[in-house]
C-alpha cells in the first residue's frame, strides 16, 4: 500500500461521526492501454473516495491506495493486503471498510470476515449517501428503489453501520434493530410496489410540466459534478436559499425557481443532483424520473469548478451522464459552461481563463460565490434561450389586450400596426413560445 493517511476526526461543526472507517482505493499496477490515458490519477480517485465517506460523516480513521497486479476473486485484493489492512482495522477498532471499487457479493463477504468489520463498495457508498439526502417523497423512493435492486442480488443482512439519527430508510439498518435476511420476493414486492408508485408520481410530474410550458418559460437546469457550486449558484440567480454547502450531493432533489432574466422577461432554473465518475447504472436508472428536468429543459448550463485539478475529467463524466440520458445531441452541440470558483485561482490563472473565455462564447468564467461573471452567464442565458427565436408576423385582435401584452413580455416585438380590429406585429418568437402563443390562441 502508498500514499496512506490519517484522520484523525470530522470536521468541525458536523453532526457527530457515525463510526471510524477505513478507505481504500484497489488500483491495478499495470491498468490496460485504454485506461492508462484516464484523466484522473489514483490519488485523486482516493480523495474523492473520503470525500464520499466523509459526506455521511464518516470519522476517516485510515485512507490508503493498495495496488495490486489484477483483481483476485476471492477478496479483490491481494492476502497481503488483506493482512495488513486487517490489522489496521483491529488496531483502530475500524467498524466500516469502504472499498471505492465494486465489490462482489462473494468479495464483500470474505473481506467482513477476514476483517471483522462492515464492508461497503463505491455503489453501497453512494447509495447510503443518496438514502441520507433524498428530501422528497419520490427522491426516497428512487433511492429505496435502487437500493432494493443492489441488495436483491446480494440478500445479506442490512445494514448496520450507520446511526438511525442520520436520515435514510429503514433498509439500512441501525444498531439494535432487528437484522434479518431479506427474502427475494418480499424484496420482489416491494421493488414493484414502488415502481407504481413511481409511475403515478411521474405522471403528476408530467402534469406539473404541462402546466409549466403553458405558463411561457424558458427552463433552464444547472448539471455538473457534485460540489461543483450549483446550489451556490442558483441561490445568486434566484436570490432563493437552498441548501449550500461544501459537500458532496449536497442536492438530491431537483429545486426550481424564477429566474429574472436581465430583459426583465422569466425564466424557470432548476437545480439538481451533481453528477460523479461511475455513477452505478442502476442509479442513473432510478434517477431518471428526477433528471427529467434535465431531460426536458430548453436550456443546459454545466456548471464546472475550474480550480478542481479534475476539472476536466469531471467535464467528460457530466458528458457521459447526459449522453446517458438521452442527450447527446446537446453535448456534441455544445453546453452553456458556467467555469464557476475563479475567486480560488492564483491572480495568473485567473487572468488566463478570463483571456481564453473571450474566445469561447460558449464558456463563462463566474465565481458563484462572489458574485463575479454572473451578469455576464445571465445575458448569456438569455442569449442561448433566444437563439432559436423566429421572426413571425401575428395578427391580434385589439380586444384581445392579454395577447398583445403577452408578445410583449415574452418575444420582441420588432415592429407594429394598428387597424381598426386587428394589431399587426412583426414578433421574434422561441419555437417553444410560437407553440404556446398558437395553443393559447386555439384555447381562448
Amino acid at each position: 500500500m502508498k500514499n496512506s493517511k490519517s484522520m484523525a476526526s470530522t470536521p468541525a461543526g458536523h453532526a457527530p461521526s457515525t463510526g471510524r472507517s477505513l478507505v481504500i482505493h484497489p488500483t491495478l499496477k499495470r491498468p490496460p492501454r485504454e485506461l492508462r490515458d484516464a484523466l484522473r490519477t489514483p490519488e485523486a480517485r482516493l480523495e474523492e473516495a473520503v470525500a464520499l465517506a466523509g459526506a455521511i460523516d464518516l470519522e476517516i480513521s485510515h485512507a490508503a491506495l493498495v495496488p495490486l497486479a489484477k483483481p483476485k476473486p476471492a477478496t479483490l485484493i491481494g492476502s497481503g493486503s488483506v493482512e495488513t489492512l486487517g490489522a489496521i482495522v483491529k488496531e483502530r477498532e475500524i467498524s466500516v471498510a469502504v472499498v471505492d471499487a465494486i465489490v462482489s457479493p462473494v468479495q464483500q463477504r470474505n473481506l467482513e470476515k477476514a476483517w471483522g468489520c462492515k464492508v461497503i463498495d463505491r455503489t453501497g457508498l453512494i447509495l447510503e449517501i443518496f438514502g441520507a439526502r433524498a428530501r422528497t417523497h419520490e427522491g426516497r423512493l428512487q433511492v429505496e428503489l435502487a437500493a432494493l435492486t443492489y441488495q436483491r442480488s446480494r440478500l445479506v443482512r442490512s445494514w448496520t453501520h450507520l446511526e438511525r439519527q442520520r436520515g435514510g430508510f429503514g433498509f439500512l439498518g441501525g444498531p439494535g434493530e432487528s437484522q434479518l435476511e431479506i427474502d427475494r420476493r418480499l424484496i420482489g414486492e416491494r421493488i414493484a410496489r414502488i415502481k407504481k408508485e413511481l409511475e403515478d408520481t411521474k405522471r403528476t410530474r408530467a402534469l406539473h410540466r404541462g402546466a409549466r410550458k403553458r405558463v411561457p418559460y424558458p427552463i433552464v437546469a444547472l448539471v455538473g459534478y457534485t460540489n461543483a457550486g450549483k446550489s451556490t449558484l442558483f441561490n445568486r440567480l434566484t436570490q432563493a436559499a437552498v441548501r449550500a454547502e461544501d459537500s458532496l450531493f449536497a442536492t438530491l432533489d431537483p429545486t426550481l425557481r424564477r429566474l429574472a432574466l436581465p430583459s426583465g422577461r422569466t425564466a424557470i432554473l432548476s437545480d439538481t443532483v451533481g453528477f460523479i465518475s461511475d455513477l452505478p447504472h442502476q442509479l442513473v436508472a432510478a434517477f431518471r424520473a428526477t433528471l427529467e428536468e434535465v431531460t426536458e429543459a430548453d436550456l443546459i448550463v454545466h456548471v464546472r469548478d475550474v480550480h478542481h485539478p479534475d476539472t476536466d475529467a469531471q467535464r467528460r463524466d457530466v458528458e457521459d451522464v447526459l449522453t446517458e440520458l438521452g442527450l447527446e445531441a446537446q453535448v456534441e452541440h455544445g453546453l452553456l459552461e458556467a467555469l464557476n470558483k475563479i475567486d480560488l485561482l492564483d491572480p495568473a490563472a485567473h487572468a488566463s481563463l478570463l483571456h481564453q473565455a473571450l474566445r469561447n462564447d460558449g464558456a463563462v468564467p463566474i465565481s458563484a460565490a462572489t458574485g463575479e461573471g454572473c451578469d455576464q452567464l445571465l445575458s448569456l442565458i438569455e442569449e442561448r434561450a433566444d437563439g432559436a427565436r423566429q421572426l413571425v408576423d401575428l395578427n391580434v385582435p385589439l380586444s384581445d389586450g392579454a395577447a398583445i401584452a403577452w408578445l410583449y413580455q415574452n418575444g420582441d416585438v420588432i415592429s407594429r400596426r394598428d387597424d381598426e380590429e386587428r394589431a399587426h406585429l412583426s414578433v421574434r418568437l422561441a419555437d417553444a413560445d410560437l407553440g404556446r402563443f398558437r395553443s393559447r390562441q386555439i384555447h381562448h
